[in-house]
Formats: structure tokens, sequence, C-alpha cells
């Protein structure tokens, strides 16, 4: 039983990461802070029933999707906003994190990846339908395991299995067909 006390001190240190979270659902920074206001006040009021040892982290993660997912299903998609420069994407990610090999050892789809700009690398990743996004940005963005998605969700392994990858399949061909308008890569095969 995890103590309300303690709640500021161990779940504020997630605050950053989650308003980003929050941020890639919404596609607007408002709706962002109000998610994550109603996040942390369903945490707080729920905290008691936190078990202290496990993934608070997670726990968080799954307050702030499940919050997101009602919120998206009462409003039934109004039309979409975006604050594009606060939005992270995928390819920022991976640079970011050190994933980025060396000039010599770049493989042919990170070479290709470089040739498009951040904004179309985020509006391929926007375009992704709902369940399939958050899977990606779960995973490939936040870095969690397929097993914490599946907590956060409410969802089946297998099934974060399959979201993630027809999710990536689509992003993958969303952009290869950016790289054929662009002509960095060709239609034959």
């Amino acid at each position: 039983m995890a103590d309300q006390a303690t709640f500021t001190e161990q779940a504020l240190q997630y605050a950053d990461a989650l308003y980003a979270a929050a941020l890639r659902m919404t596609r607007n920074a408002a709706d962002a802070e109000d998610l994550l206001q109603e996040t942390y006040l369903k945490a707080y009021r729920a905290f008691g029933s936190f078990t202290e040892g496990t993934n608070l982290k997670a726990w968080l993660y799954r307050i702030l999707t499940n919050t997101y997912i009602n919120i998206y299903r009462a409003k039934k998609r109004r039309p979409e906003e975006s604050d594009i420069e606060d939005v992270e994407d995928l390819y920022m990610y991976h640079r970011l994190s050190g994933l980025e090999a060396a000039s010599a050892g770049r493989s042919a789809e990170e070479e290709v990846l470089d040739q498009f700009s951040d904004l179309e690398v985020k509006s391929a990743i926007e375009e992704l339908p709902e369940q399939f996004r958050l899977a990606v940005l779960l995973s490939d963005v936040e870095g969690f395991s397929y097993k914490e998605i599946a907590d956060i969700l409410g969802i089946p392994l297998g099934t974060v299995m399959s979201r993630l990858h027809r999710g990536r399949r689509a992003l993958q061909k969303s952009l290869v067909e950016l790289g054929m308008r662009k002509a960095l890569v060709s239609d034959q095969g």
C-alpha cells in the first residue's frame, strides 16, 4: 500500500516525460496540459492502491493513456491541432538517444531517413490510425517494453505485437511513398 504523502516525491519526476507523451497523443499543448493534470489528479486519488516496488512510471502511463482514450471516445475525434515545435518524433528520439551509427556503419534505411525533414516524419507518425500510433509512440518513442505497453493499454501482449507490426509497416509504407515522391527511392523493388 503506497502512502499518498510520498506521491509528490515519487510521481512528479515523470511529469516532463508524461507531458511529452500527452502532447504526442493530443497534438495540442493546451489539451496535453489538461490531460497531464487529469492524469496526476487520478493518480493521486488512486495512489493508495499503488503497490510499492512495482513500475510507477508504467502505472502513470497507463492512467495517462486510459484518460486519453476516455476523452478521445467522448469527443469523437474533433479537428486536429498541432504545435509542431513541441512535438517530438521518432527520428529525433533516435538521434538524441545515441542510436545514430557512425557514418561508415549506417544502413541504407538510415541514410534515406536523413533525407526526410522532422516535420515529414512527425506527419507520417501522426497519420497512423490511433491504436497503432499509441503503440508505436509507447514503444519506439517512449521506450516501453511490449509487456509494459500491454499493461499500459490494458491489452494482450499479442495485440501489442500486432499493433506495433501493423503500425510500423504503415509508417514504413508512408515514408516509402514520400521517398518516391521526393525521388529518394525508386519503385523498382
